[in-house]
Formats: structure tokens, sequence, C-alpha cells
């Protein structure tokens, strides 16, 4: 490599290992299988490759304290001793039960009055959990008081920095910023404000420097993302106080402030202002930032630039980007500027060579996170004079140009259908109170109707089935049996137990965006293309390479088979077309909201589908609208617009006698309560059990006139919650909603856990609402 070459950083890395070997380690000593001892070898294991993989592709810049057993905002809670009464641990430092605790919850915990989280008698639940910015990326929310104090209660960053300089890498740790970790977190008194602890918490991060500057480190990435929010005055005046304090107290360490998933917009003169020596910007997301940044950066500044994109698999085109940066770096100095990915690559797969089942074309025009390293030691080379690298520049053109012009990626028949779309295909016949009366008299439900969300254990021998039949194996005729067999099984345990509205359990499912994408045309899957959702939760996001069509139905003949075994209805199950979007790697040849109303016109077709077969309830899950919501206030309604109409394109077109259910997972609704009514789904169910159905006051406040389904079960965590834990959860929304619109479920669906946790659980969920209908029987006597 020429010894003018720029560096190259990465922001952070895939932890869980080419084939998930995080995940397999993790569940392993969950289950009791592995010790203590053999997880933490595990992850060195895992840590060591990583940075080695780095530095075989040309990283120069390669950090450390990236990689995490559950999640990094989690393990900056620990590190600063941000730790919940309720999981409060003697040990120190934090013991790694005590961290899992906080991330997956506990069957018995001690009882506290003063935590947010205090469940008396029920265990200790788990960290609300919410999503990293607008990623797929799942968060432990960190939890604040009045008076708390900090201390360093975990040496991780210091002690995988010394890990990786025995190994011979010379890392860049990387921490969470301390005003993006109180800006993520929450606090049980609505008026306290975690901003004003920033003086409590300098010192932890004050130490932690200074013993990575005692032990080699030169430079340390701080990650404070939110400087690409709409951040108030005080936030700004934070950032300013807390870099010139971490300035003057620990001057042996240069600071390198990463932003990332947007422009700075208004933010630009604070992070400038800063007084750090190396500020890292997103050009993917935000083209236009640099023109200002170089107008009014400090000479002495370090830019480290986001050309390669972190959050999406597409190829680059090297040439363009050389061209483009040449200028750029001959205006800021040599010597002032590194080259990155956009944001952490933890965002995108492992290894694209991992992918033997892709069309040679179609692989030709991805990189992954091993490809994305590679691109960038190239461009380096390239923008130092390399000659050498002429060939791979060339070739990069040439399958960017490929894809670009390929005739896989449109169809003449559906621009036509797109056009025909208008403002008749969003609006159903009937606005919803009249509905509502023609739907209560069809079905004919109790007072606190009782479902599930969809899914149930996918157990081994579903996986196994699944595998197995993959293989060839088994043939379609007895893998259809065995899925029947379970189906049946599903239906008549809920039965059984007395649920009111029945789902047939999904176990013909791998995903719930890949089953429908492996039936849509437009989209391709891999094998290994495995991204990180939360702790050893692991998905393969589609990749939606071109116009999506709808060849036949999808989901009918599982609905009419689980329909011809019960009496009680059975709730048709899809997933919404905001949803497949924002939980897939999207194709930026033509905007976001044109693909998605595209898919929604898919679903469409198989909503119209089901309602012939006879199907009188069909939900459309929509977990994902929320964290697709730009960054930026300004952006939202643009966003909200297609957003919904996209929902309500698939929704629509039924009779006002068919019920509309839609699912959404953890999210902040006060902000989006408008775009969530317009929505107009008969019922919405949402995930509320670790808020403590503080997620209500947007429907209480808004007088949200729906029914809505608020989560009594934390299906996130082993625990089993007890019938009068939940009849507590319900008695919460009581106070909110009018029980008319109250239904009980779970917080999502049941498919990651475990028969024996799902049994107990919807049992007492189900007693717990026949308890209230007693009760309120009484009452109204």
């Amino acid at each position: 490599m020429s010894l003018l070459s720029l560096p190259v950083a990465t922001l952070g890395t895939p932890r869980i290992g080419p084939r998930r070997e995080l995940k397999r380690a993790l569940e392993s000593y969950w289950a009791g299988a592995i010790s203590e001892q053999r997880l933490l070898e595990d992850a060195a294991g895992l840590r060591a490759a990583n940075w080695a993989r780095q530095n075989s592709l040309g990283v120069t810049v390669i950090p450390s304290n990236d990689f995490s057993l559950y999640d990094q905002v989690l393990d900056t809670s620990v590190m600063v001793g941000a730790i919940p009464e309720v999981y409060a641990s003697e040990t120190e430092p934090v013991s790694l039960k005590t961290y899992f605790e906080m991330a997956r919850g506990s069957q018995w915990g001690r009882q506290t009055a003063s935590s947010s989280h205090g469940s008396g008698g029920y265990g200790a639940p788990a960290q609300e959990m919410t999503k990293w910015f607008d990623t797929n990326y799942h968060y432990m929310v960190p939890e604040f008081h009045r008076g708390q104090t900090f201390r360093l209660s975990s040496r991780k960053p210091i002690e995988e920095y010394e890990e990786a300089k025995a190994l011979g890498f010379q890392t860049r740790p990387v921490l969470i910023g301390p005003v993006t970790f109180l800006k993520l977190g929450k606090s049980a008194d609505p008026a306290f404000q975690p901003l004003s602890l920033l003086d409590e918490l300098i010192p932890v991060y004050v130490e932690v420097l200074q013993e990575l500057a005692k032990r080699g480190a030169s430079w340390v990435q701080c990650d404070e993302p939110c400087l690409v929010l709409d951040l108030e005055e005080g936030a700004r005046r934070s950032l300013l106080h807390v870099y010139d304090r971490l300035a003057r107290e620990v001057p042996d360490v240069k600071i390198m402030i990463a932003s990332y998933f947007g422009d700075l917009g208004d933010n630009l003169d604070t992070a400038l202002n800063m007084p750090v020596a190396g500020l890292h910007v997103d050009l993917v997301r935000a083209p236009n930032l640099l023109g200002r940044i170089i107008a009014a950066r400090r000479s002495d500044l370090v830019m480290s630039l986001g050309v390669i994109d972190g959050r999406n698999v597409w190829r680059s085109n090297l040439s363009t980007l050389r061209q483009q940066l040449d200028p750029v770096i001959a205006k800021l100095g040599r010597g002032h500027v590194q080259i990155a990915p956009s944001c952490s690559l933890l965002h995108v797969p492992v290894d694209v060579e991992l992918e033997t089942g892709l069309e040679p074309d179609l692989k030709s025009w991805l990189a992954f996170s091993v490809q994305k390293m590679r691109e960038l030691a190239i461009l380096a080379r390239a923008l130092a004079g390399d000659h050498d690298v002429a060939e791979s520049l060339a070739e990069s053109q040439s399958a960017v140009t490929f894809r670009r012009t390929s005739p896989k990626i449109r169809d003449a028949d559906l621009a036509v259908r797109m056009r025909a779309i208008d403002q008749a295909m969003c609006r159903r016949a009937s606005p919803f109170v009249p509905r509502a009366d023609i739907q209560r008299k069809r079905f004919g439900l109790p007072a606190f109707p009782t479902t599930t969300i969809g899914s149930f254990p996918q157990t081994p021998e579903v996986r196994n089935a699944r595998a197995a039949h993959a293989q060839g194996a088994i043939s379609d005729e007895q893998y259809d049996k065995f899925l029947k067999e379970e189906t049946a099984r599903a239906l008549r345990w809920q039965e059984d137990i007395g649920l009111d509205v029945l789902v047939h359990g999904e176990f013909e499912r791998n995903d719930m965006v890949q089953y429908f994408g492996e039936q849509l045309a437009g989209f391709a899957f891999t094998r290994n293309g495995w991204v990180q959702s939360y702790g050893s939760r692991c998905v393969r996001p589609p990749i939606l390479f071109g116009d999506v069509l709808r060849p036949k139905p999808i989901t009918v003949d599982w609905w009419l088979y689980a329909q011809s075994l019960t009496s009680k209805p059975v709730k048709a199950m899809l997933t919404g077309p905001v949803t497949i979007l924002n939980w897939s790697f999207v194709r930026d040849d033509i905007p976001r909201g044109e693909v998605c109303r595209q898919i929604a016109l898919a679903i469409r077709d198989e909503v119209r589908d089901l309602e012939i077969a006879g199907a009188s309830m069909i939900q459309i899950d929509e977990a994902a609208l929320r964290e697709g919501l730009p960054l930026r206030r300004s952006e939202w309604a643009a966003y909200l617009q297609w957003a919904v109409d996209s929902f309500r394109i698939c929704s629509s077109g039924v009779a006002d006698q068919t019920q509309i259910h839609t699912h959404m997972c953890y999210s902040e609704f006060n902000d989006i309560i408008d775009a969530i009514a317009a929505m107009d789904a008969d019922v919405i169910s949402i995930e509320t059990s670790r808020s403590k159905m503080e997620l209500l006051d947007a429907f209480r406040n808004y007088k949200y006139p729906n029914q809505i389904g608020p989560g009594v079960y934390d299906i996130h965590s082993p625990r089993i919650p007890e019938a009068s834990e939940m009849k507590e959860l319900i008695a919460l929304a009581r106070q909110r909603l009018q029980d008319s619109q109250l239904w009980v479920n779970p917080d999502c669906g049941l498919k990651t856990r475990k028969w024996e946790e799902v049994r107990p659980a919807l049992i007492n969920m189900v007693a717990a609402a026949r308890q209230l209908r007693a009760a309120s029987d009484r009452t109204s006597h």
C-alpha cells in the first residue's frame, strides 16, 4: 500500500460473527450449556478475529469497544453505574448476571418501590428497549433519576483496548458520547431532564480517558449521533461544555466526534466549535454537508469522511467517489482527512462471499462489511495515486452501471398500475364508528377480548423440519403434513385455554418479512446475510433490488386450513408495506415512497383474496412504521404521507364488516398520533408492558376512537408474568382508555419464546381478562 494512502477508519463492525457465533454462544450460556468463562472466551475470539480481519483488509484506524455481548448502550449504562435499584448488585465490577438481568429480566428480583421497574413479587422486568435512531437495531433505554450519581463500574473499554494491544493492534476505542447517552435515557419523573446530570457523569468519562491514555491510546472515538437531531440550545451548550472539560482534563487524548445517520443542519456550528481533534460526518445521508464544513472548519480539524454506505448493501462507484474526493482532499489537506463508512458497519452483514446461492449478476452489485472495508482501502490507494487499483475502479463502475440498466429491476405493467393509484383507493367505505358497530354484531366478542399478535414458538423441531425441507431431506408432502400438525395443535391449545380470537401460529414462516419477500418478485435473499437486531436476535433482511409484484396468493391456503379447524375467528396475518420496506435492504435508484407503494399494491391484492376466501379479521403488521421516521422533524410530513397512504392502499379495499388489525413495536407515539389515527385500523396492538402503559397517554390525550390492544406480556424476556401482574397493567390501561376500546394481548409475536414460557404466560393472560370481566359485570350490576 502506498505510504501516501489516506487513513482508512471503521466506526465499528458486526460483532455477531460470520456465522452468528455470538448468538450461539449467548443462547448456550443462557441455557446453562456453557460456562461464563466459555462465553467470555468465545467473545474474545470474535473480537480478535474482527481486529485481524480489518487489519488484513487495509483498515488503518481500527476500533475497539465496538463489541458488545448485548448492546452498546447497555454497556455504557453499566460502565457508568446507571443501574436501576431493582438490579442493584453488591459486586464490583457489575456481574454478568446483573448485566443480563437488565437486558432480559429475571423471574425473581429484589422488591423495590423506588425503581420504575419495581414489580413487587414478580421479579425484575428487563429495561425498556427501543430503536437506535432510525435503524432496526434496538438498544436498552438507560434510566435516570434526580440526585443520581455515577461511578466507573465496568472497565470494558480499557480492557478491550489492552486486549487488542496485546494482540498487536493499536486501536481507537469507541465510547457513546455523554450527551447522546443522557438524551437516549428516560426518567420516571417526566419533569426531570437527564442532561442535568451531565456534570455528575463527566468525571467517569475523564477517568476512562485517563486510563486509556496511560495505556497508550492516542485517539478515542466519541459517538454523538444526537448531532443529527433537532437539538434544543441547552443540548448544544452541553456538547460544548463536556468536550471543553474533556479537552482540559485529558489533553493527551485526541477525540474524534462521530456523527451519523443524517445532516448536522443547524448543529453544524456546534460540531465545528467543539474543542476536539476530529469530526466524522455521514456524507451518504448528507452529501451536501461537506461544502459547508470546508468553508467553516478549523484548519487543524481532522475530518473523517463517511463516503461508503454503512446502512445498505449496494456496491459503491469508486471511480465517482475518487473524482468527488480529489478536490476535497486538496482543500482539506491530506494530513487532515480519513475515509470511512457513513456509520458503523454493525448494520450490514459480514461477507457477501459466504453467499453461494445468489445469481452472479445480483451478487456483483453487493458489498457487505468485508467488501465495504475493501472498497475503502482501494479508494484510499486511488486517492494516493496508486495506479495498481485501476482495474478495481473499472470493475466497480461496471457493476454499478450494469445494475442501473438491468432489465430485472423494472416492470412496465406495474408502472401503469402505479399511475392509477388515487385517493379513493386509500379510504374505507365508512368511518370507524359505523364499522365498529357492524363488527361488534358480527363477532359477538366479550369485553377485553383476548388474542395474540400472530406467531407461536419456532421450536427446534420446527426449525429442523424447515432446514430438512430446504436440504431436500424431507419431501414437500412430508413438510406440509408436519406444518399442518403444528398448526392444528396450536389452534386446539388456543381453544382449550379460552383465547377469543385465534391465530394459526405462522409455523410455515421463517421471518415476517422474508416469508413475504420470497413470494414477491423484486426480492433476493441470502443464507448468511445476518445482522443484529438486539442481543442474540439476528435477522436476514431481504434485498429489494427491483419492482415488486405478487405472482400468486401467499397466505390464503394457510388461513383457509386454520379457519377450517375452529368456529372461532382466526386472524389472517400479513406484514405491512412500510415494515417490509424498513426491514429490507432497499434499492436506492428510485424514491423509497415509490417502492413502498409498489409493496402496498401487492399486499392489497393479498387482502382482497383473503376477504374473498372468507377472512373476517386481517392483521397487517406495521411494526416498523415509526422507525422509518426521518430524524429531522421538517422531513416527517413527507414520510408520513406516503407511509400512511401505503398502509391505506393495502387495507382500505375491504367491506365494513371486515376488521383490519395492525401491530406496532416499541415506539414513542405522541409525535405521530395523527398519522396512526389516519391509518384508520379497526384495532391496533402495541408494545406497552415495559413502559407500564405510559405509551397509551398519547392515545388518551388524542382521544383516539378506535380499538387498542396494549401489550400486557413482555415477550422479549423469558419471565412468566402472573395474572395479577397483567391485571395491574390492564388497570393502568383502563385509566387511560374506555373499556370498550381495550383488547388483551402480548406485546409482540411469540416466535422467539419457548412453549414452556408461553403456555403459562398466556393462561395467566386469559385468566386476567376473565377476572376483569367478572369484576366489571359485578360492578355494572
